[in-house]
């Protein structure tokens, strides 16, 4: 993989991490959370999609 692809992929995996816990804490999902049914399935989607892109950013970076 090309090293300019690998830092995209770990900055924007970065990025979907960030936007993931903030929407883990988010009203909404506090209150979902509250009532026993877990946080939404968009926080879910981001910080899967965040760790699967900062590994495959990270393995194509550091790799030598």
């Amino acid at each position: 993989m090309n090293k300019n692809v690998s830092i995209v992929l770990l900055v924007i995996g970065v990025v979907l991490l960030v936007l993931g816990l903030q929407e883990f804490g988010a009203f909404g999902s506090s209150i979902s959370r509250a009532l026993g049914r877990g946080p939404s399935a968009r926080a879910w989607l981001l910080m899967i999609g965040g760790a699967v892109c900062t590994v495959l950013g990270g393995m194509g970076v550091f790799k030598k």
